[in-house]
This record gives structure tokens, C-alpha cells and sequence, in this order.
């Protein structure tokens, strides 16, 4: 029975071509290789599992292939598969992690000396050089410096800050980049067709996001999933990384969005019970507030948030109902828990202490939750929601209407004002923080007949409207209360014009919806929370100026001669 290889090892590019995502490295090597201008040492830099090393063997292959193909390896000369196979003395790899003595340079000093035994170069490859000590970076540098025309230094590492500035001097620097997602799902769905398994392309993003960059840590998460099911989808994947279903992730930020610990908490422990590791789903939790931040700041989004279309619309709403104060402040507080739980401190515990933080704002004192709650409050008044009162009120006396007490006209003599009129018990409607109105009944003073008022100048109203920039904004906010409507508002313009806010609109099908108070009280809200003001509702009907009767000469010409009795003959 052969052993078994693991993919990352298995599917390790072969040539510059099958390195995913590093152009600026692979086209520039390329180009040097067939130039035929190679340098003595190379610094490739970059986070974990992006191709350094890979690059770093091809490397060493083409420089002693003895049938090089356009810049790149044959990989079927004695000297490619000597190499791949480790039978090539030539190219030495070294791990500097655990060979970081002064002695160990030492050693590769004394190799420099010799010629290649079978190819043209002879390739020191120094992988995680940062770990070095200072005395072995001092002895690297006279060779590293002048090395033999037969040598070529390969440096790599993931913390290129470390290095001294001489070491950094001497070579010439690639940075490796983190591999887009994208083009890594096209990398892991290109093995799942080698390795004839089946997966899906959700499933093949969400490792590529997992992954964070790195190709090596894509494949082996999906050495686990195969390991699973030979037929990968989303869920085996999640349950090989030990991953939140997306659901309870909105499930608990909406539980903080609405306030409700209890909830959250009891999200955290169906979880706990599941196996869930605590840390990771804090983790998560980050960076599903991080895609909330994306929505709310970046003008187009969905390119940078990775996420299926259903998932992004939940997203997309909650970001509307959150201030960016809220969720920057959540950030802070899940990343603080993340922090204490790397240094040992009970995972569970922390990551409740913080979902009651975020449920319980009043709780924190910090700068930041008081900006979040200042933040809440000014929404609250643009809203037109007003502030609680110091006492409730208790009696119907108290709860008082003042008005300005009615004077007489100057005009009116002494002798011929009019007689008091006796004052009318009536009702005036108070309104709640829950929008609830109540009937109060209140004593007001005489009323003094006023005039009525003039008919609305719509004309004018219509002549002055201008065109409300913020309209699609509002649009956008209107989805909170009702997707239904806010779908019927797409592509609609809307005019302000005073007090007024004039729709245009091609269809009847949004004035019949507005024709509900209570989705056109959404509509005002909605546009309230935007512009922080509350307009008058209505439809937008410009007018047109009269156009003048355009007629034909010679119809008026025919209509002349008949009115004469002369007989006109009509084509």
C-alpha cells in the first residue's frame, strides 16, 4: 500500500505558470531567466503558504534545466526530476528556524567553494532567514556580498522587517501577495477535478476565504473535506473548520442590533454545546462586522465582501438599521475578547462578557461605547423621537399643551370686542417614543376664528422642485422597514420643493402602496433618517408649458376657401 501524499505536497507548482495568483514575481523571473541576467541572490518576502518556497525550488530547476522552455523548467531532464526528487546535491535547502547558528553559515561558506557536480549553478535555499542570530546574518554577508559565479542565494521569509538593512542591500526583493479568492476557488476546484471529487463553487470560495491567502492551508482544509465526502459543499466545509453557520452569525448581531442579551446568549450556547470553538467564532464575528463596515463606507461593496447574494442582502439591511459608530465600537469590544482569550483566559466566558457589551451598551463606560450611544441618539432625534421624561406623567393636568393666550385685534374698538367664548373641553394627541398615540384631554383657551387659508400654489411649488440627491439613500434606508416597497421605489426620482417632496415615478404602483398609512409613515421615517427632515408626501407632475398651435399653411388655406363656398378637392 503506497502512502499517502497530501495535497499541498501533491499538487506543489511544478513551473512558474502553475503558481496561482504572483505575477509580479513569476513574469519577472521569466524575463530574467531568458535574458540570461540572474543575480546572486534573491529575497522572496511574503505571508505564509503564497509560493516562496515553490518559487524558490522552481527557481533552482531553471537556472540548471538543460532543455529550458521560454524562462521556465523542462521538468523532464535528468537534472528537473533529480531536483524534484532530491538527488541533485546542487540546490541545498535549508531551514533557519532550526539551523540558525553562526556555525551552521559557517558550514554553507565552505560549500560555496565547490563547483556544481551535475548542473550549471549550485542554489542555497535559506527558508524563514529572520530567525537567524545576528552573528550568523554577520557571517552571510562577505558571501552573500561577493559570492562565486556558480552560486545563486535563495532567501526566504514571512517577517522581512527583521532582516538588517546589509542583508536587505544585497539581493533583489520579490513581495509575494495574498492570493485573491477567487483565483484560489479556481486553483482548489482544479484539484477536486484531479483528485475526481466533486465541490461546489460556495463551498470552493468559502475555503478560499477560510484560507485567508494562503494556498497550502486552502488545500489541506480540503484534504479534510474529502476526507469527509468525496462531494464538498458549503456545509462540509464549515464542519471541517469548525465554522458558524452564516445564519447564526446575522442571529447574533441582530440580537445586539434589537438589544435582546438573552437571545444572544442562548445563540452562544447552542454553539458551545455543538462543539464550536469559542475563539474561532469570535473571530468570525469580526469579520462579519468588518463586511457591515465595508457596506456602510465603500461605495461598491459586494466585490470585497465575500459572501453568497442572500447572506449580502441580510448584511446590506443590517448595516442600514447600524450607525458606523456601532460597529466600529462592536469591533472593538469582540477584538478586545479575542485578545484576552489568546492570553488564557476562559474563551466562553469572554465572548459572552461581550455579546452582553454589545447588548447592553450602558453597561460600558469606555469613549467608544459613549460615542456609539451618542451616535444612536442622533438618529433618535432625527427621527423626530423624542427624549424620555424625568417622571412619567400621572395626570392629565400635567401633561399640559401651552399656547400663546389669544389678544384682541388692535383694530377692534373697546366698545365692539367680541365676548369671550367659553373654553371646550377637547382632545389633543400626545405622541410616544413607540409612536402610540394617546388621547389626552386638555382645557384650551378661546379660539379666535382665523381666516381660511389660501389654496396651495402647486404651480409654483412644481416651478421651484428641485431634485432630492440624497433620494437614493433613501431608497436604500427604506429596505429596514419594507424590501417590498423599497423594490417599487427603485429607479423613481424624487424633488423637494419647501416642504414638500415630489415623486416621479413611472408606474402607479408606489402611490397605491403609499395609499397605506402605515407604509407611508415608513416612506417619511425613512426619508427623515436621511435628510433630517419631514416633508409632505406627494406626486411630481411638472408643468408643461403651453405649446402654440403649429398649423399647416395650406390646411388654413383650405378651411378659408370653404367657409367662402369654393369647392377644394382633396387628395
Amino acid at each position: 500500500m503506497s502512502t499517502y501524499q497530501v495535497l499541498y505536497r501533491k499538487y506543489r507548482p511544478k513551473t512558474f505558470s502553475d503558481v496561482v495568483g504572483q505575477p509580479q514575481v513569476t513574469i519577472t523571473l521569466k524575463n530574467e531567466l531568458k535574458a540570461g541576467r540572474l543575480n546572486h541572490a534573491y529575497l522572496f518576502t511574503g505571508t505564509r503558504g503564497t509560493g516562496k518556497t515553490s518559487c524558490a525550488k522552481i527557481l533552482s530547476k531553471a537556472v540548471n534545466c538543460l532543455n529550458p522552455i521560454d524562462g521556465e523548467p523542462c521538468c523532464e531532464c535528468e537534472i528537473c526530476k533529480g531536483i524534484d526528487n532530491g538527488e541533485i546535491f546542487d540546490v541545498v535547502e535549508m531551514d533557519a528556524a532550526s539551523n540558525r547558528r553562526i556555525d551552521d553559515i559557517r558550514d554553507i561558506s565552505e560549500k560555496v567553494t565547490f563547483t556544481p557536480q551535475r548542473g550549471k549553478y549550485r542554489v542555497f535555499i535559506i527558508d524563514e532567514v529572520h530567525m537567524l542570530t545576528t552573528e550568523a546574518f554577520n557571517a552571510l554577508l562577505k558571501t552573500l556580498e561577493e559570492p562565486p559565479s556558480h552560486v545563486i542565494f535563495i532567501l526566504a521569509t514571512t517577517e522581512v522587517h527583521k532582516l538588517p538593512a546589509t542583508i536587505l542591500s544585497r539581493c533583489q526583493r520579490f513581495d509575494f501577495h495574498r492570493i485573491n479568492p477567487q483565483d484560489m476557488a479556481q486553483r482548489i476546484k482544479y484539484v477536486c477535478d484531479c483528485e475526481k471529487a466533486e465541490i461546489t463553487d460556495e463551498a470552493a470560495l468559502l475555503i478560499a476565504v477560510i484560507a485567508d491567502g494562503a494556498v497550502r492551508d486552502a488545500l489541506s482544509l480540503l484534504d479534510r473535506c474529502l476526507a469527509l465526502s468525496a462531494s464538498v459543499d458549503a456545509e462540509t466545509v464549515r464542519k471541517a473548520a469548525g465554522l458558524a453557520q452564516k445564519d447564526y452569525l446575522m442571529d447574533i448581531a441582530s440580537a445586539c442590533v434589537n438589544k435582546n442579551s438573552e437571545k444572544a446568549v442562548s445563540i452562544l450556547n447552542k454553539l458551545y454545546n455543538d462543539s464550536k470553538d469559542m475563539a474561532r467564532l469570535c473571530d468570525e464575528l469580526i469579520n462579519y462586522y468588518r463586511s457591515l463596515m465595508l457596506i456602510k463606507t465603500v461605495r461598491n461593496p459586494r466585490e470585497l465582501v465575500v459572501m453568497s447574494d442572500d447572506e449580502f442582502d441580510t448584511a446590506f439591511d443590517q448595516a442600514q438599521i447600524l450607525s458606523l459608530a456601532d460597529i466600529v465600537y462592536a469591533m472593538d469590544i469582540l477584538q478586545t475578547a479575542y485578545e484576552r482569550m489568546a492570553r488564557g483566559s476562559d474563551n466562553r466566558i469572554e465572548l459572552e462578557i461581550a455579546l452582553v457589551k454589545l447588548s447592553a451598551p450602558q453597561l460600558d463606560a469606555s469613549i467608544d461605547s459613549l460615542l456609539a450611544r451618542i451616535s444612536a441618539l442622533e438618529k433618535a432625534v432625527k427621527c423626530g423621537i423624542p427624549a424620555a421624561p424625568a417622571s412619567s406623567v400621572s395626570a392629565p393636568a400635567k401633561a399640559t399643551t401651552v399656547a400663546k393666550e389669544a389678544k384682541p385685534s388692535p383694530a377692534v374698538s373697546e366698545e365692539k370686542k367680541p365676548e369671550p367664548v367659553k373654553a371646550e373641553e377637547t382632545k389633543t394627541t400626545l405622541v410616544t417614543k413607540e409612536e402610540a398615540p394617546v388621547e389626552v384631554p386638555t382645557q384650551h383657551p378661546p379660539v379666535v376664528q382665523q381666516k381660511p387659508k389660501a389654496p396651495v400654489d402647486m404651480e409654483s411649488i412644481m416651478a421651484a422642485a428641485k431634485p432630492l440627491i440624497s433620494w437614493p439613500e433613501v431608497v436604500a434606508n427604506l429596505k429596514q422597514y419594507s424590501r417590498i416597497i423599497a423594490s417599487s421605489f427603485e429607479g423613481t426620482t424624487a424633488y423637494e420643493s419647501g416642504d414638500y417632496l415630489l415623486i416621479d415615478a413611472k408606474s402607479d404602483i408606489p402611490f397605491k402602496l403609499l395609499q397605506n398609512s402605515a407604509q407611508r409613515d415608513n416612506l417619511r421615517k425613512s426619508v427623515q433618517e436621511i435628510t433630517g427632515k419631514r416633508y409632505i408626501l406627494g406626486p411630481y407632475k411638472p408643468t408643461e408649458a403651453k405649446k402654440e398651435e403649429e398649423t399647416d399653411p395650406l390646411d388654413a388655406f383650405a378651411s378659408d376657401m370653404k367657409k367662402s363656398g369654393i369647392d377644394v378637392i382633396e387628395e
